[in-house]
């Protein structure tokens, strides 16, 4: 797993102080938005190619965003992340 500085970074010379994923200018509350929607990790991928897979997953505990059981576990399944949804 990636150490938090490896996936959100906060300064206020990129988009001005917005928490973006290390290396980019992608907004994580973009990301967010995009599962809040429905979208996939694919389909967010797709749209932001400077975005690694893993900081996507990683970031999700590390904004300390929650949902509820049932939305982590849809989150997980569009994840890919069979084994663990629905422990």
């Amino acid at each position: 797993m990636l150490e938090k500085s490896q996936i959100i970074s906060v300064s206020s010379e990129v988009m001005g102080g917005t928490p973006v994923f290390t290396g980019t200018r992608v907004p994580i509350q973009t990301f967010l938005d995009y599962l809040k929607a429905g979208e996939s990790i694919d389909d967010f991928l797709a749209g932001f190619p400077t975005v690694t897979r893993e900081q996507a997953i990683s970031s999700r505990s590390a904004s300390g965003a929650h949902f509820s059981k049932k939305r982590k576990n849809n989150l997980l399944l569009r994840l890919g992340n069979y084994e663990t949804a629905f422990r």
